[in-house]
């Protein structure tokens, strides 16, 4: 297990979208072992592949207060959404020092592939919802930031270029 450095935005591979898992391998699990190690590091809620440059659908999410609960999914995919709203502010560490407001559905209903394998369907609410589908637009090519208007997200590259110097 290890942390992975982050890939910096405008990297190809954070505008790509990630290929679908087939099955769970030992390889796949020690990759989201390294990603949970990885949001751990940050600290963040949640982590795509692709945003440490691996190219396949595997996301973790875990925005419990003890942590250690983290969720591994392969090929994730929203089946429901609520359509009451929420707002927070998102951030990744492929784009350091800067954050937007996003709203997205404050529930959603996901069926991926759990670690054993398994076709799962689970239901996340509030800060878990948000980073699931925020990890859902990370493996389809998308940053949070896509969400925003373009003078919006013309202006948080820019700033965040200006911090990291």
């Amino acid at each position: 297990m290890a942390v992975r450095p982050c890939l910096p935005w405008p990297d190809k591979r954070l505008r790509t979208p990630a290929a679908e898992v087939s099955e769970i391998t030992d390889e796949v699990r020690e990759i989201w072992n390294d990603m949970i190690d990885t949001m751990e590091a940050m600290p963040g809620v949640g982590l795509g592949a692709n945003q440490i440059g691996v190219m396949l659908r595997l996301a973790v999410v875990d925005g419990s207060k003890e942590r250690g609960r983290a969720v591994r999914m392969a090929n994730p995919e929203v089946l429901h959404a609520s359509t009451q709203l929420r707002e927070h502010d998102e951030a990744s560490p492929n784009l350091p020092g800067v954050s937007a407001k996003i709203k997205r559905p404050r529930a959603v209903t996901v069926r991926y592939m759990d670690e054993n394998g398994e076709v799962a369907e689970r239901d996340f609410v509030g800060i878990e919802a948000t980073s699931v589908q925020h990890q859902i637009d990370h493996l389809n090519g998308k940053l949070y930031f896509h969400h925003l208007s373009k003078m919006k997200r013309d202006m948080l590259i820019k700033k965040s270029k200006k911090l990291s110097g």
